[in-house]
């Protein structure tokens, strides 16, 4: 009996209704007066905070203010980091090329230069052996790249096929969406198929695999392969940016690069994809619907 007094007492006192009145103070004439009840107030405190989220739901999701929210990113921001950051890392590139032409030069005029680094003055002109620059390393990692992909005895092309891998139970991503603009022919050597897309599409891993190689190459641009098993490797060429590097895990249908039209050989914006299995190529359209 008593939980229940109090029980009411408690209901009585939220729904009381306190009179608020306004008064004339001159003539003290009743001007306005309101009934009011804590239980009002409770109910004009929660409509008030229910509407400034709403309001607050509608100015996140329609306006750009989404994007200061932490863990949101939107894909052109994104793109825009990826970008960002290949430019700095281009700089810093161009930066250390030009300090070590500067301390050649020094080393020159200060007849630092031992002899038998060079084999005739003709060669120190153009500093063509001293020493190696950056993007002389990055040619020379991108040649034994395709020396062990172009090898005789573990890629030859007119041999007789053995071996094939069983491909039962593999489900092919497709790399990027897009029209298919070249197929696959190995008489003409193109052991790939060229994909027309917009620019900037995310380039997916067509199955679960490895990073094999990632980097630059002033052909193909930024070119990515991946091991997959059952001896198949794919290998992703004209990128604008990569997302992978190399030696890391990904799944198939994970985002590992951009499309785009770096390299000499890219008249616009486009993904060449190859397959190969145990050192020979295969023909992309029999496994992925493009």
């Amino acid at each position: 009996m008593a939980k229940k007094r109090k029980r009411r007492h408690w209901w009585h006192n939220i729904k009381f209704k306190y009179k608020l009145t306004i008064l004339n103070e001159n003539t003290l004439e009743e001007v306005f007066s309101l009934y009011v009840s804590k239980l009002n107030g409770l109910s004009l405190l929660f409509t008030v905070l229910l509407l400034l989220f709403f309001f607050t739901s509608l100015l996140m999701v329609f306006t750009p203010l989404r994007n200061y929210l932490p863990g949101y990113m939107s894909n052109e921001l994104r793109s825009a980091i990826v970008t960002n950051a290949l430019r700095v890392d281009s700089l810093e590139q161009v930066a250390e090329q030009q300090h070590r032409y500067v301390q050649n030069i020094q080393d020159l005029l200060a007849g630092r230069v031992e002899l038998d680094s060079v084999q005739s003055i003709a060669d120190i002109d153009s500093l063509r052996e001293m020493p190696v620059d950056m993007l002389e390393e990055a040619t020379e990692r991108e040649e034994l790249f395709r020396s062990q992909y172009e090898d005789a005895e573990r890629y030859n092309l007119t041999g007789t096929r053995q071996g094939s891998s069983d491909m039962t139970g593999l489900k092919f991503h497709c790399p990027v969406r897009g029209i298919l603009a070249s197929v696959f022919d190995v008489e003409q050597q193109h052991y790939g198929v060229d994909i027309a897309t917009s620019p900037n599409s995310s380039v997916l891993a067509t199955l679960d695999g490895t990073v094999l190689w990632s980097g630059y190459s002033m052909d193909m641009g930024y070119v990515i392969a991946l091991q997959h098993k059952k001896g198949l490797v794919s290998i992703y060429q004209h990128c604008s940016a990569l997302l992978k590097g190399q030696g890391q895990a990904v799944k198939a249908g994970e985002a590992i690069g951009l499309a785009g039209k770096k390299g000499v050989h890219s008249t616009g914006p486009h993904l060449y994809f190859e397959l190969w299995n145990n050192g020979q190529p295969l023909n992309p359209e029999k496994y992925i619907v493009f």
